[in-house]
């Protein structure tokens, strides 16, 4: 009987031996083996996330069973996670968020633009950027308005990998939030939750996000920049000098953008959270992960740092007596105030008249002016890019600015009825001329003052005099309900 259990357990054992092979080889569950002359023999030095541990042919396509580098390189997507292709390679595992994004206005700028439109007078909606008619020379109002749009006002949105400076160089498409980029270099292929310095590649140069940072850009002549310039090179990480200004109270405490604007926000499936929906004791907590409850208290836990913050609540009598003035009104410690933007459109290869502003937050600008100011070669012709299609077109798009302030907080009443802070983001003057400085468009300006509520992150304390800032603006208002 031993001799019998003996010879039945050497033969399990060597039929387990040869049919395992067999089984593994067929069955659909096995991931796919790379081939030993797979791309991971020629870019040894990428890095993956333990979520990302793909083959590379199925974000980049190619081929990886052949060592011969055009074979290899047949059908390769070089940016995967461009607008082009995210729906077929990020959209494979994550179809419901590249749909939702691709909707969005963070996505679309569609509030951006058909504000932009509308205040020239051209009222036709558009539903994305990519919509914006593209001229390759504007012959009427409406296409300098549609030009201006496409290659010199939206030069930061997920179609385009960044401007040329060294903090503002990103991806495009989902690549733009959630990879690393270090001097306009990918660091690796780990895919991130979007930072600081994320955000702030699109959200530099004077727009929200770069104030919360206390960052406020120079102007742009040489002599109202510090330190003095010379000559020599200089590093302007987002292309020109910043002031440092208060930075938000925010900011100060850890805080980043991803703590309250959430990627549900971000990507059009959330509303956009306000100050009440944390500081109001009447409101409940809100819908974000990183606020709970500590008995009549709510405590803010910071992603970056995971530091607990306790959340003041309103309890000083203004926020009851003043309900239709909005916060920032009070607790904005300053504002952008940059008025009025000159913009022009010029087909002349004649530097000399921007001597002294060669530096435009453009590097295109830029550059064209180092070289037909400074360089001993052949003047080039004025070129710049189409920001959605990367195409070259002939004119280069100069900017200026009347004065750029931030101390003096403009304060109005909104159609709503609300006192709010406005900036004059729309105060636009359009301009043309030709090869031979021939004007063919002379200060193009839309409908009314150009100025428009918005939000400034610089959020700190009121201080002795905030009923100053609006006061005069509740004597006017309650005057136009009387007189109703």
């Amino acid at each position: 009987m031993q001799r019998i259990f003996i010879i039945l357990s050497i033969i399990t054992f060597f039929s387990g031996v040869y049919c395992r092979p067999v089984a593994l080889a067929a069955s659909p569950a096995t991931p796919p083996q790379p081939q030993l002359n797979s791309c991971r023999n020629c870019h040894a030095q990428i890095e993956q996330d333990s979520n990302h541990e793909l083959l590379c042919t199925q974000c980049h396509r190619g081929n990886s069973t052949t060592k011969d580098k055009t074979k290899a390189h047949a059908g390769l997507l070089a940016h995967p996670a461009s607008p082009q292709n995210m729906q077929s390679t990020c959209g494979a595992c994550h179809q419901a968020q590249v749909t939702s994004c691709a909707k969005s206005s963070h996505f679309t700028l569609r509030p951006v633009i058909n504000t932009t439109r509308d205040y020239f007078g051209i009222i036709t909606p558009l539903a994305n950027l990519t919509e914006i008619p593209l001229n390759k020379r504007p012959s009427t109002p409406d296409e300098l308005v549609n030009n201006m749009l496409r290659r010199q006002c939206l030069r930061c949105h997920v179609y385009t990998a960044g401007d040329n400076y060294p903090y503002v160089r990103r991806g495009t498409g989902c690549a733009a939030c959630h990879l690393q980029f270090t001097n306009g270099k990918l660091d690796s292929h780990t895919f991130i939750r979007p930072g600081q310095r994320q955000c702030l590649s699109c959200h530099y140069g004077n727009h929200v996000g770069n104030d919360f940072a206390g960052s406020y850009e120079h102007d742009y002549n040489w002599e109202y920049r510090t330190p003095y310039t010379t000559r020599e090179p200089f590093v302007r990480p987002y292309g020109i000098e910043l002031h440092q200004l208060t930075p938000d109270i925010h900011f100060q405490k850890g805080f980043t953008c991803l703590d309250c604007h959430t990627g549900a926000e971000l990507s059009g499936n959330q509303k956009r959270i306000t100050c009440t929906a944390c500081h109001d004791p009447k409101v409940p907590p809100p819908a974000l992960s990183n606020i709970r409850k500590q008995q009549d208290r709510l405590i803010f836990t910071t992603i970056g740092d995971g530091k607990d913050h306790f959340i003041p609540r309103l309890t000083h009598p203004a926020h009851a007596r003043y309900p239709q003035v909005a916060c920032q009104v009070c607790h904005a410690q300053w504002a952008f105030n940059d008025s009025s933007t000159y913009l022009m459109l010029s087909y002349s290869t004649d530097a000399e008249p921007w001597e002294r502003l060669t530096i435009q937050s453009s590097s295109q600008v830029e550059a064209f002016l180092d070289h037909n100011l400074n360089s001993d070669d052949d003047e080039r012709d004025p070129t710049m890019a189409d920001t959605v299609t990367g195409r070259i077109l002939p004119g280069i798009w100069y900017q200026g600015f009347t004065q750029r302030r931030w101390k003096d907080i403009i304060i109005r009443q909104d159609r709503d009825g609300r006192i709010k802070v406005f900036r004059p983001i729309l105060d636009l003057h359009l301009s043309a001329i030709d090869e031979d400085d021939n004007v063919l468009f002379d200060n193009i300006t839309g409908q009314g003052s150009g100025l428009l509520p918005y939000t400034p992150h610089t959020t700190g304390p009121a201080g002795l005099f905030y009923k100053q800032r609006f006061l005069h603006l509740l004597d006017k208002f309650s005057q136009k309900k009387r007189n109703k």
